[in-house]
């Protein structure tokens, strides 16, 4: 089965996870993509740059970089890349993150086992900076129904491990700016469609996440991305207003909490140490 890889790369990333990401992909996978989109979100940089030109004197016509003239955000960049796979199925991936050698296969074989489902996803492990310490599982429901029930409160799918039907994603308008929250959004709106939906019970990527990340989950800015989710799941109809009031009221809350405390609430009640 052919499949694309979709990236998108800024001028934030370091040369060296860029590096490991590419390894993850093709060296180290027991099946290969058949595309890999990678796309450049504005200006990247000497060294990202000679990065990338290493991999596509390796890779050749399998690596299609698209460079866009400025720094357009996640989904737009998203969108871009989207435009220019060529296969029905999108896989996604960060370009910090790690996968799993066997993720594409089991994928692959998940999609020829139920071809039914239009988007799914998997488990994966947490790290700082070193890949042995990945022992924090952020878990996402399985099947369809518990999904439906989960997108209420949480985000369903682990963003950078999910493989999607390219056309029914576009068919719905792509990824729409939704600041920090542009795959909830999506994925929201795939379930109100009435699509198919799934996650694997295996771990198929290690997740970066650095130690700024309850930094960047907090603020004013986080507090507006809550309402425009609240809005869009009573315009979707997919949780009652009443409950979507009250559920954008905790999570507007939890975004005023200092860094540290914000930091325990996700390691002790929303991650599971393995």
């Amino acid at each position: 089965m052919k499949f694309s890889i979709l990236l998108s790369l800024y001028y934030k990333e370091k040369p060296e996870y860029l590096e490991k990401c590419f390894e993850s992909i093709w060296h180290n996978q027991t099946l290969k993509p058949t595309e890999i989109v990678l796309v450049l979100d504005g200006a990247i940089g000497s060294e990202l740059s000679a990065c990338v030109t290493a991999w596509q004197a390796m890779l050749n016509e399998t690596l299609k970089v698209i460079a866009l003239p400025e720094n357009l955000g996640l989904g737009k960049a998203l969108n871009e890349g989207l435009k220019y796979c060529t296969n029905e199925w999108v896989f996604r991936m960060d370009t910090d993150d790690i996968c799993t050698e066997d993720r594409f296969a089991k994928q692959v074989g998940f999609i020829e086992s139920y071809p039914n489902i239009v988007l799914f996803g998997g488990q994966i492990l947490e790290f700082n900076q070193d890949i042995s310490d990945a022992h924090v599982l952020k878990a996402v429901p399985k099947n369809h129904n518990d999904i439906k029930v989960f997108a209420q409160k949480r985000c369903p799918f682990n963003h950078m491990t999910v493989a999607y039907q390219r056309d029914a994603i576009i068919k719905l308008g792509g990824y729409q700016h939704h600041l920090f929250m542009e795959d909830y959004n999506l994925w929201l709106r795939v379930i109100a469609a009435g699509y198919e939906v799934a996650n694997l019970p295996d771990v198929i990527l290690y997740a970066r996440v650095g130690n700024g990340m309850y930094t960047r989950r907090k603020g004013l800015e986080y507090i507006k991305s809550e309402k425009k989710l609240l809005d869009l799941k009573k315009e979707l109809k997919l949780q009652h207003p009443f409950y979507a009031n009250m559920l954008f009221l905790i999570r507007s809350m939890f975004r005023l909490l200092p860094s540290t405390l914000l930091g325990k609430i996700y390691n002790n009640f929303l991650r599971k140490r393995v």
